[in-house]
C-alpha cells in the first residue's frame, strides 16, 4: 500500500500540486489537520478536491470544530474519533490537538482524547492485521519539540506499542521519522512549505519504507 502524507496546509494549497506530482501513483492519501488557518471551513472543499484517490482527513486545533460537518461534506472520509478499514490495515483518527496557551479553535482535554483512542485502538485490533493512527498531535516527546520544550499529546504517547505507525503534523519544527516502542511515528511537517511523506507499507509483512518529501 502507497500512502501519501500530509498536514498543516493551513489554507495555502498552491504547493499540494507538486507535492502530489512528487508522489506519483498512490493507493491512499492522509490529511493530518490544519487544512484552514482558523477558517473559513469550506477551503477543506477546495483541498480534498485536489485529490482523486481515497483520502483519510481529519481536524487540526486551527480548524474550526464545525469544519467536521463540511469534511462529512466533502469527497473525503472524515475520520476524526472514527475507524475505516482498506485491506486489513485499519486506520483510527483523532483531530484537534491537546489544550495549548493559545486557546485555539479546536482542543480537546488529554482525558477525553485518551479514552478516545482507548476505544478506537482496541475496535482497530479486531479489524486489521495493521494499525494505523492519525492524528494532529504528535507523540509526547516524540518530533514534538519546539524551543520551549516538548508539546507533543500524553495520550498519543501512550498509543506507542499499541499501533503500528502514526501520521501527525501540528509542530512544524520538528519533522522527521522516529521508531519508538515498536511505532513508527511520522511527523510529515507543513503542506504549506511543499513537505509530505510518502509511506510504502507492506500489508504482508508489515514492512514500512517511507521517504520524507521536500519539493
Amino acid at each position: 500500500m502507497r500512502i501519501l502524507a500530509m498536514s498543516d496546509a493551513h489554507g495555502n494549497f498552491t504547493r499540494i500540486p507538486a507535492i502530489l506530482e512528487r508522489a506519483g501513483d498512490v493507493d491512499l492519501i492522509l490529511v493530518a489537520g490544519d487544512i484552514t488557518n482558523f477558517g473559513p471551513d469550506e477551503q477543506a472543499l477546495e483541498m480534498m478536491g485536489m485529490f482523486d484517490k481515497p483520502t483519510l482527513a481529519i481536524p487540526g486545533n486551527c480548524d474550526l470544530q464545525s469544519i467536521c460537518s463540511i469534511l462529512d461534506e466533502s469527497k473525503a472520509i472524515n475520520l476524526h474519533e472514527r475507524l475505516w478499514t482498506m485491506g486489513n490495515v485499519a486506520f483510527i483518527g483523532m483531530g484537534g490537538s491537546n489544550p495549548t496557551p493559545f486557546k485555539t479553535p479546536y482542543e480537546i482535554e488529554e482525558e477525553e482524547i485518551a479514552a478516545t483512542l482507548d476505544k478506537l485502538a482496541a475496535e482497530g485490533r479486531q479489524k486489521g492485521d495493521y494499525l494505523v493512527l492519525l492524528s494532529h498531535s504528535p507523540p509526547y516527546c516524540t518530533l514534538d519539540r519546539i524551543e520551549a520544550g516538548n508539546v507533543g499529546c500524553k495520550a498519543v504517547a501512550d498509543m506507542l506499542g499499541k499501533v503500528d505507525l502514526i501520521v501527525c503534523g501540528h509542530i512544524h519544527e520538528d519533522k522527521g521519522v522516529m521508531e519508538v516502542a515498536g511505532t513508527t511515528v511520522v511527523n510529515t511537517g507543513m503542506a504549506s512549505e511543499a513537505s509530505a511523506a510518502l509511506i510504502e507499507l507492506d500489508e504482508k509483512s508489515g514492512k514500512l519504507d517511507i521517504e520524507m518529501l521536500q519539493v
